[in-house]
């Protein structure tokens, strides 16, 4: 029995026609590193799923970015056309309905703008959070092209 966060994901996962099953795991998943030993894959294939805030309109914007980049906000920036910042932990609940540490790359309160790390196309399996610090699931990379903007982050 998922929990309630993880039953949401999976449910959002069902309506994209998406075939992935979320696992909830007794080790913590809410960093990258954490999720990619608990799961016995690189860090590499985690997708970390960051919320940012256009800092003059206030939108949300989410970057699913490979486990080990770094995200170069002036390259996403540009990319949005507007200026962003790191969305603080009320504003990403607000957006997503998750906390920090368990945020999907879908099934969110609200339609985000979402750009994708081109890094994460390197390998065919990644892995994403599912909701919870201890939720996540694996899916074909190709499949995280549909979920938004490809784009290099660095």
């Amino acid at each position: 029995m998922l929990s309630k966060s993880a039953q949401s994901v999976q449910e959002a996962l069902q309506k994209k026609g998406i075939d992935a099953q979320v696992l909830e795991l007794p080790a913590s998943t809410r960093t990258a590193e954490e999720a990619a030993k608990a799961i016995g894959c690189q860090t590499a294939q985690i997708v970390k799923s960051l919320i940012f805030r256009t800092k003059n309109s206030h939108r949300p914007i989410l970057v699913l970015a490979g486990g080990i980049n770094r995200v170069n906000e002036k390259t996403v920036a540009k990319a949005v056309g507007e200026e962003i910042v790191k969305a603080d932990a009320d504003f990403t609940r607000e957006a997503t309905g998750f906390a920090i540490g368990g945020i999907p790359p879908l099934g969110h309160k609200q339609q985000i703008e979402t750009f994708i790390d081109e890094d994460l196309f390197k390998f065919k399996e990644v892995w994403a959070a599912a909701g919870t610090p201890h939720a996540v699931f694996n899916l074909d990379s190709a499949i995280l092209a549909g979920l938004g903007k490809v784009i290099s982050i660095k």
